[in-house]
């Protein structure tokens, strides 16, 4: 297997997993003061809306490097 068609299949999965969740979330922690031994943290949930465009993009992009990435020529 190639890097164009692993590329692809990689792409497939991420466009389905987009298309199906539509958003992921991650905590960002944040500093905000440190006095002496007390360290003071905020922790943020941030969310991610993925477009529809993107996952079918990715899609499309992926199937394409499968049918057309191992050809030579």
């Amino acid at each position: 297997m190639n890097a164009a068609k692993l590329a692809g299949i990689v792409l497939i999965v991420a466009g389905t997993l987009g298309l199906v969740y539509g958003s992921f979330s991650y905590t960002k922690e944040t500093h905000q003061a440190k006095l002496g031994p007390i360290e003071l943290s905020v922790a943020e949930k941030e969310t991610v809306n993925v477009p529809v465009w993107a996952g079918v993009g990715a899609i499309v992009i992926g199937g394409l490097l499968l049918v057309f990435g191992g050809k030579k020529g």
